[in-house]
């Protein structure tokens, strides 16, 4: 049996009339699969796997429903061909608006992807990579482009409550053994090397601190990796890759250094995102998953 001959006019019924005109705030796909080129941690453009949602507002209620296919082959290669930034943007969004013909005048791009970063080890000659996961919501309509960016990074927290008892039982440990004596120099330093040196231990947790930045209008390349590091650095204690024991000695004074609770993790990470002119509004969420409790202790902050 011979295939049938393909009409040369295809029916487009997403052009007849609505049966309940209104009109409609958001339609379009979720989860679509797209290659992202992106800025890697050596300042190269690198193309990364992405998800992407995308929408329009549907300004015309009589229209029963828009153009989505456009918006799909309009967005597939767009964002694969130049390095992400807002000028980059601002081009395929206007696109996709225009390919509605007039049903639509505002756009939703999220897109969400890894930014893969290679990090050296504290004391060591070794290095691993580490994923930071990213989100970038970019709305064009009336009033401009707007750009939220949306990243997380993870960090050891030692609690100081926990550590100011653990010296505690420590000193107190050293008065039982040295009861009545004048230990020599010596004799100090072994004891603190030797089991008995070690009463107790502060307990510490990984912990998150999730950043959600709107981007000032001035700002075209992503500030993604300055603000990795930044966070990074005022909290002091970013979790590790390679690790040999030179590292996780690193690692341990850097915990001791930085005694914090989630109150505190979260006015470091307030004070970063404030002194940057590059954020206009921000709003912070930091997590300690606790190894003492249940429960997580979590502060927020905005700003």
């Amino acid at each position: 049996m011979s295939d049938p001959v393909r009409p040369p006019v295809l029916p487009d019924v997403a052009g007849d009339q609505a049966q309940a005109a209104r009109l409609l705030d958001w339609v379009g796909m979720a989860e679509i699969a797209l290659p992202l080129r992106i800025e890697d941690g050596d300042g190269q453009a690198v193309t990364v796997p992405a998800r992407a949602d995308i929408g329009v507002n549907l300004i015309d209620p009589d229209a029963r429903g828009i153009h989505m296919s456009r918006l799909y082959l309009h967005l597939q290669d767009a964002l694969a061909r130049e390095t992400l930034g807002r000028d980059t943007l601002a081009r395929v969004l206007a696109d996709c608006i225009d390919s509605q013909r007039g049903l639509a005048d505002r756009v939703q791009l999220t897109l969400k992807y890894g930014q893969l970063l290679r990090r050296r080890a504290l004391a060591s000659d070794h290095s691993g990579w580490k994923t930071y996961p990213i989100e970038l919501d970019a709305v064009l309509g009336p009033d401009g482009l707007a750009l939220t960016l949306t990243l997380s990074v993870e960090y050891s927290s030692t609690c100081p409550a926990s550590a100011a008892l653990s010296r505690q039982l420590n000193a107190a440990r050293f008065a039982v053994d040295f009861a009545g004596s004048a230990p020599s120099f010596d004799a100090v330093h072994d004891w603190l090397a030797s089991p008995r040196g070690l009463a107790a231990t502060p307990h510490a947790q990984r912990s998150r601190a999730t950043v959600r930045l709107r981007l000032s209008p001035d700002v075209d390349a992503l500030p993604v990796l300055s603000l990795i590091d930044a966070l990074e650095l005022a909290l002091g204690t970013p979790v590790q890759t390679a690790v040999k024991r030179e590292d996780e000695q690193a690692f341990a004074a850097l915990n001791a250094e930085h005694l914090m609770f989630c109150e505190d993790a979260a006015r470091r990470v307030a004070a970063v995102l404030t002194a940057d002119p590059r954020v206009a509004r921000f709003e912070a969420t930091v997590a300690h998953f606790e190894s003492l409790h249940a429960h997580d202790a979590v502060a927020r902050v905005s700003g």
